[in-house]
């Protein structure tokens, strides 16, 4: 049986180049309202490519719609994300170790935030394989101080100032990068035993500038970003 990589991004800006480079693309008819998926050869791989929209909903339902339909053997969900790292400068590219829920939050019933008290789980570890060889293409392409490897936290907010920004870190204090989907999608692949990685470039530093920097940034990273990824896919 034919098996796919599935890539999900949370903007038509993260996804719609690597559709572009897609071989005899084909529309995916979803369930769901305003998911646009598409599945064809990128790097002579069988890959599915969705844009899920913003939020661990939207990447949650991608994620496991994904799944149901397709035969995967891995995941990779790529985007931009907002450095709280002090190591981090605009347009590096954070891969994930391991994904965390920052807003996930039952610390009144005896637990750390992140942790989901159901499933005793608070960090989701990426595949290590797709990890290794996601950082060997990226400090090929990027340079290997452009390249970080460690913690993505994500939450259902726009981390734009200093004091969310704070909050998190006293949380999370090896986190990376915080973002909206990845972990979502992180936690769809551990319930359904799939191998993933979450790959990010810095467009701004999650503080006071984030908007005006998110909007004069997010064009100039894609496409360093994007390069890392066919080449990643063509690993898998």
């Amino acid at each position: 049986m034919e098996k796919y990589i599935g890539i999900i991004g949370a903007m038509d800006e993260e996804v719609s180049a690597l559709i572009q480079h897609l071989t005899d693309p084909e529309p995916i008819a979803a369930p769901f309202r305003d998911l646009p998926m598409f599945k064809g050869r990128l790097r002579d791989r069988s890959v599915i490519i969705a844009r899920c929209g913003i939020g661990k909903v939207n990447a949650a339902l991608c994620s496991q719609f994904m799944i149901d339909r397709f035969p995967l053997q891995a995941l990779i969900n790529t985007g931009v994300a907002g450095g709280i790292s002090p190591l981090l400068e605009l347009g590096d590219l954070v891969i994930s170790a391991n994904a965390i829920h920052h807003d996930f939050d039952t610390r009144n019933f005896g637990y750390d935030r992140g942790t989901i008290p159901s499933m005793n789980v608070r960090s989701f570890p990426a595949d290590p394989q797709i990890q290794k060889e996601a950082l060997q293409i990226a400090k090929h392409i990027m340079g290997a101080e452009r390249v970080h490897l460690g913690l993505v936290v994500s939450g259902d907010q726009f981390v734009s100032s200093t004091d969310q920004k704070n909050e998190i870190v006293q949380f999370f204090p090896d986190a990376l990068c915080v973002e909206m989907e990845g972990a979502a999608i992180a936690q769809a692949a551990y319930v359904n035993r799939i191998p993933y990685v979450i790959i990010r470039s810095i467009s701004d530093k999650a503080d006071n500038t984030a908007p005006d920097d998110f909007d004069a940034y997010l064009d100039k990273v894609i496409p360093k970003l994007n390069e890392v990824v066919r080449e990643l896919v063509s690993t898998i």
